[in-house]
C-alpha cells in the first residue's frame, strides 16, 4: 500500500442542496469488486482512498450480482473494527433497480427489477444485509422506471428515509424531465425529492451533464451529482489503442468479468463503450493521443488530467473513481493537485483537442 497522501488537498463539496459533504474524488465498486478483486485488495483500495481524503464510497445491488456489496461490507467492517474509522467518517451509497439475480437463482423474477415499493423495500433490506450496515447515506434509483407511477416511486424512497435505512435519495441516468417530475411530485405530496443524480460524465460524454441538466443545478432544485466513468471506461487512461487492448491484470478490457467482456465487445464494435457521444473509434483514439502532450506538459498522467478536468466543473459534487489495485487509487488521487493548474488557457487548449463542447447556457471553463 502506498504511503503517499493527498489528504491535505482534498476538497469537500455539498451534495446539491443538502448539508451533506462528499469528497471531490470518491471510490466505487463497479467492475472490480466481486469479479476481479478479493476482500484484501478491496480493503487496500478503500483504505488508500480514505487515507487520501476520500469519504464517499459507491455501490449497487446489481454490481457483480450482489457480491460487490458483500465485499464492501467486509471491508467496512474491517475499517471500523481494525482501523478505528467511525461510521460518521464515511458516506456510503447504493443503488436499486436491477435486482440481484445471484441471490435469486431459483426465484420468480417478476418483481425483481424496477422501482415498485415492493422492490424498493426488498432491495434496500438486501443491500443493507450485504453491506453489514444499519443504513446507507444515499440510495439511488439506478434507472428510471416508466412502469411504476412517480408518486409510488417518491413515496417508496421516502419510506426508506422514514425508516432510517437512508438519509437521502437520488437518481441515476434519469432525464432532466424525469428528475423535475419527481421533484414536483415530492413537493405536491410534501415529501423529500431526489437530491442528486449519478450520470456518466467525461471528456467524451458531455451534453446531458452540461446542457440538459443545466437548469436543475439552479434553485429550487439545486441538483447534486456523483458522476461515474470519468475515464470513459478506461479509454482516457491512455492505456488502450484501437488494435491492442491491455491484457490480464493491466487492463480492464482484458479480464474475464461480464462487465469487462461487455466493455471489450462494445469497444471492438467500433462504437466505443457506454454509449459515448463520439461513435468513431479512430477519432476517439486521435483525441486521446492529442491530449497526451498536454498531460506531459503538466507533468501528469492522462488519467489524472481527465479526472481533474471533470472535477473542475463546479456542478460535479464528486467524481467516482475505480481501480483494481491500491497503487492505481494513489495515482488517481494525485489528480487533486492538478486542479489549480487547469487555468482558462489550459482548459481552452483541451477544448481545442476535444472539439466537442456542447452549446450551453454557461461557461464553467473560466471558473476558478
Amino acid at each position: 500500500m502506498s504511503t503517499e497522501s493527498n489528504k491535505d488537498t482534498m476538497e469537500y463539496r455539498y451534495l446539491g442542496r443538502t448539508g451533506l459533504k462528499v469528497s471531490l474524488l470518491s471510490f466505487g465498486a463497479w467492475v472490480t469488486f466481486g469479479d476481479q478483486m478479493d476482500v484484501n485488495e478491496a480493503y487496500n483500495c478503500m483504505k488508500v482512498a480514505y487515507d487520501n481524503g476520500c469519504n464517499f464510497y459507491d455501490n449497487a445491488e446489481v454490481y457483480a450480482a450482489g457480491k460487490a456489496e458483500t465485499v464492501m461490507g467486509e471491508v467496512l467492517k474491517r475499517m471500523f473494527e481494525q482501523d478505528g474509522i467511525l461510521r460518521s467518517d464515511v458516506v456510503i451509497s447504493t443503488k436499486i433497480f436491477w435486482g440481484t439475480p445471484y441471490y435469486h437463482a431459483h426465484a420468480n423474477k417478476a418483481n425483481l427489477k424496477g422501482l415498485s415499493r415492493k422492490h424498493l423495500y426488498e432491495g434496500i433490506k438486501g443491500s443493507l444485509k450485504r453491506l453489514q450496515l444499519d443504513y446507507v447515506d444515499i440510495v439511488f434509483a439506478h434507472r428510471p422506471d416508466s412502469h411504476t407511477p412517480m408518486d409510488e416511486i417518491v413515496r417508496g424512497f421516502n419510506w426508506i428515509i422514514d425508516k432510517g435505512y437512508a438519509f437521502y435519495w437520488g437518481t441515476s441516468e434519469w432525464s432532466a424531465e424525469q428528475i423535475r417530475h419527481a421533484c414536483e411530485v415530492a413537493e405536491k405530496l410534501n415529501l423529500i425529492g431526489p437530491c442528486a443524480e449519478q450520470p456518466q460524465y467525461n471528456m467524451l460524454h458531455r451534453t446531458r451533464f452540461e446542457v440538459e441538466y443545466a437548469p436543475l443545478y439552479q434553485a429550487p432544485i439545486q441538483l447534486g451529482t456523483t458522476i461515474w466513468s470519468p475515464l470513459a471506461s478506461g479509454l482516457l487512461s491512455g492505456k488502450y489503442s484501437k488494435n491492442k487492448q491491455m491484457e490480464g491484470e493491466n487492463g480492464r478490457f482484458g479480464s474475464d468479468s461480464n462487465v469487462s467482456k461487455w466493455l471489450r465487445t462494445s469497444f471492438q464494435s467500433g462504437e466505443g463503450p457506454n454509449g459515448l457521444e463520439e461513435k468513431n473509434v479512430d477519432k476517439i483514439m486521435g483525441i486521446i493521443e492529442n491530449l497526451k502532450p498536454i498531460a506531459k506538459k503538466l507533468d501528469v498522467t492522462l488519467a489524472q488530467l481527465a479526472l481533474a478536468w471533470t472535477a473542475k466543473n463546479p456542478h460535479v459534487s464528486t467524481v467516482i473513481t475505480g481501480a483494481s489495485r491500491s497503487s492505481q487509487v494513489a495515482e488517481n488521487f494525485k489528480a487533486l493537485a492538478l486542479l489549480p493548474k487547469l487555468t482558462p488557457s489550459i482548459m481552452e487548449e483541451i477544448e481545442q483537442v476535444l472539439k466537442n463542447q456542447p452549446m450551453k447556457p454557461y461557461d464553467w471553463t473560466t471558473m476558478n
